[in-house]
């Protein structure tokens, strides 16, 4: 067993390779074998899995590479990071990869799936769409379609049969990588100085980049090691971050808010990991239906999802009232529509439930965070004071 500081060294390592050289030496191990570029948010991952692939997820650029190329692709008032994405594509970075799935995020993401397929990068390039209708027999079959089609993609390229036997198998290993970073993150709720934000982020995001086999064994390990008390509490804040589901934001900022007195006890840096609450049926004779089902039944919160019977706001609430939080930080990338419209009435809700709220925006390659430090140590100290 590696110790805990190994670990997390490799994890940094790991999640900022943005040539993804774990994942296409893993490729190049087995002709059969397939990488499929995703963008951030949830894609069922269990199916590419089944289909003898790895999904592998891309982040963005951040602050590790110059947009030079991407400026010219994209109009300079939206967000950074698919400037970043397609950056990395007209270079060497995702060489090797045999196909792209960019989720129903935003307009920004439905064009970056469109510059992919005129760039001819890959050998598929598909806008994954989500039901937004959330009847089973509507949006479920609906969504059902829509992995059929991503399995038929991998078929051309690989040949690869997608079993039901096969998506069991996957359905069960990223039920247990749930559980695992559940665990680990309620270890965190405990005793949040056991582990910091910034480690933990490094730690899923980590396993973005290699199979789900490997990520498992990894969390297994990081759990042993927590499971001990280590380190010292702070007088700190609780807070739960909202906003960043998407263009993520530089480690920079997150130690910042750490480091102005607050502990980020819950967040939506990594959501697409933890996108599915609970398990998934993972013995069943149809299980594309059970993913289906999964994703109506038991999706995650965020400003890319679209359920108006199950308002995001008081979602938010009871969020940080299982976490004790004391406030909540609104965290979203600058020119960010989803989030920044999805705003004020999260806020509202967060008014009307006494809970403390701040707010600011960030670029994935943003470099001075003194100003969001003070703003984040204010913030905390009104809560110690007169909170």
């Amino acid at each position: 067993m590696k110790s805990l500081q190994q670990l997390l060294t490799e994890c940094e390592t790991l999640a900022f390779d943005l040539n993804f050289t774990r994942a296409k030496k893993w490729k190049a191990e087995d002709k059969s074998r397939i990488l499929v570029g995703y963008l951030p948010i949830y894609i069922p991952r269990e199916i590419i899995h089944a289909a003898n692939g790895m999904a592998v997820g891309i982040m963005g650029a951040g602050d590790r590479k110059q947009i030079i190329k991407g400026d010219a692709y994209y109009q300079s008032y939206i967000c950074h990071f698919p400037r970043g994405i397609i950056e990395m594509a007209l270079d060497t970075n995702l060489e090797e990869f045999d196909g792209f799935l960019f989720p129903a995020i935003c307009d920004c993401v439905r064009n970056l799936s469109g510059m992919f397929k005129l760039s001819k990068k890959g050998k598929f390039q598909r806008y994954f769409d989500y039901p937004q209708n959330f009847d089973p027999f509507i949006g479920g079959t609906f969504y059902t379609q829509e992995m059929e089609k991503v399995i038929d993609d991998m078929f051309k390229i690989n040949g690869v049969k997608v079993t039901a036997e096969g998506i069991n198998k996957a359905i069960k290993l990223y039920n247990i990588n749930r559980q695992l970073i559940e665990k680990i993150y309620n270890i965190r709720d405990e005793r949040p100085w056991q582990l910091s934000a910034v480690d933990m982020y490094h730690i899923l995001r980590a396993g973005l980049t290699i199979t789900v086999e490997e990520h498992n064994e990894i969390l297994e390990q990081v759990l042993h090691h927590i499971k001990e008390e280590r380190g010292e509490p702070m007088d700190n804040i609780r807070v739960v971050i909202s906003g960043s589901f998407c263009e993520q934001p530089p480690i920079g900022l997150i130690k910042s808010i750490e480091m102005a007195g607050c502990y980020i006890v819950e967040d939506d840096f990594m959501l697409g990991s933890r996108w599915i609450q609970g398990d998934i049926k993972d013995n069943t004779s149809n299980p594309l239906e059970a993913l289906g089902n999964a994703y109506i039944h038991q999706s995650t919160f965020s400003s890319a999802y679209y359920d108006v019977g199950n308002p995001k706001g008081k979602r938010l609430v009871d969020l940080a009232r299982k976490r004790k939080a004391d406030g909540v930080i609104f965290c979203a990338a600058s020119f960010c529509d989803p989030a920044l419209l999805d705003r004020p009435e999260m806020q509202k809700e967060c008014d009307h439930a006494g809970l403390p709220h701040i707010n600011f925006q960030f670029h994935e390659n943003t470099g001075q965070f003194k100003v969001i430090k003070e703003q984040a140590g204010t913030f905390s100290d009104s809560i110690k004071l007169w909170a």
